[in-house]
């Protein structure tokens, strides 16, 4: 994918659900990944031409894997000229070591949400922005059906009433295929996956549940993502 439809694609949800206003401090979460690193250099090319004013900073929580390295990160954002925080944390030993949760992944969200938006606050950020895509929104929507019975996505923004915070997802119209495409183009810092769970997750499941329809229903994402839009769930 090119940088322009990815532009593309980042405006329009800005626009459609007023994401951004003017003067704005937006932190941008990244761990390495092709989502969150993709998110960063859009928002970081939209701000050159986009007509209303906004800062960004990115931040990497620091789960305290022994084999997670940063300095790649720290470089590639330093191109961007981006500020760029490590958030340093003992959640791995806390989750993995400690607990010893049996489904590990709600309870390393937690804990990371709350990392990264402490030292969102503490930069003086307003709001902070996820890299979910249109996929991500899907298999959302996929899980609460399936396994707690609701009809439930996430929104495109969210008010983060406790940390008096809003979250928003300028990546929900792009799909997780163009993202990829997107970052092997740019040839982006990706790093692996540290988390021993990482692939083995309900989220996993969902995502292969919605292959196998594809096999019968070949646009059976856009029916799903258009099904969401018009179904009075909160934000959409």
């Amino acid at each position: 994918m090119k940088l322009q439809k990815l532009l593309t694609y980042i405006r329009k949800a800005i626009d459609d659900y007023h994401m951004i206003d003017v003067n704005d401090k937006i932190a941008v979460g990244i761990s390495g990944g092709k989502d969150s690193l993709t998110l960063l250099y859009g928002l970081r090319r939209l701000k050159d031409f986009y007509p209303i004013p906004f800062e960004l900073s990115a931040i990497t929580v620091d789960l305290g894997f022994e084999q997670y390295d940063t300095s790649l990160l720290s470089q590639y954002v330093k191109q961007l000229n981006i500020p760029y925080y490590v958030e340093k944390t003992e959640i791995a030993s806390i989750v993995f070591d400690h607990k010893k949760e049996a489904n590990p992944c709600s309870l390393c969200s937690r804990l990371r949400k709350g990392a990264f938006n402490e030292r969102a606050k503490a930069i003086g950020c307003n709001k902070i922005a996820y890299a979910h895509h249109k996929d991500d929104v899907l298999e959302s929507f996929l899980m609460s059906l399936l396994y707690e019975g609701r009809i439930h996505t996430f929104s495109p923004i969210t008010r983060l009433e406790r940390s008096e915070l809003e979250l928003i997802r300028p990546l929900i119209y792009v799909r997780e295929g163009e993202v990829a495409s997107f970052a092997r183009e740019q040839e982006l810092p990706i790093s692996k996956n540290p988390c021993p769970a990482d692939g083995i997750t309900k989220r996993q499941e969902a995502k292969e549940l919605i292959c196998s329809l594809k096999t019968t229903v070949p646009d059976v994402k856009e029916r799903i993502f258009s099904a969401i839009k018009g179904s009075g769930i909160d934000g959409w």
